[in-house]
């Protein structure tokens, strides 16, 4: 729904879901979500994904046949951001140990 565009909210645009988690009974699912733009943003797109939830979750309930459809809660995944921390200080050692090897030589 996000990415066909049926939902037309632009805080919403180019986040992607990581994970989403199901309790037991049914009753909540748990879904995190990221972004392109990063956190900075993160209060806008949770705003407008709960703005939105009743529209998703009419939408799903279509879509996938259960009893009942578990209510949809919004939590921002940092999962992204902080890998991309550590590929870039990752990168900053090997650019240095890359730099001692080359002044030995």
């Amino acid at each position: 729904m996000l990415v066909t565009g049926q939902i037309s909210d632009p805080r919403l645009a180019d986040i992607f879901i990581t994970e989403v988690t199901v309790d037991r009974e049914l009753s909540f699912a748990n879904v995190f979500v990221s972004a392109l733009s990063g956190i900075d943003t993160s209060q806008d797109i949770l705003e407008g994904l709960q703005h939105a939830s009743g529209f998703l979750r009419s939408i799903l309930a279509k879509r996938i046949e259960l009893r009942t459809f578990p209510q949809l809660r919004f939590f921002w995944d940092e999962t992204p951001e902080k890998a991309e921390k550590m590929e870039r200080l990752i990168d900053s050692l090997f650019r240095e140990e890359w730099n001692d090897e080359k002044q030995k030589s």
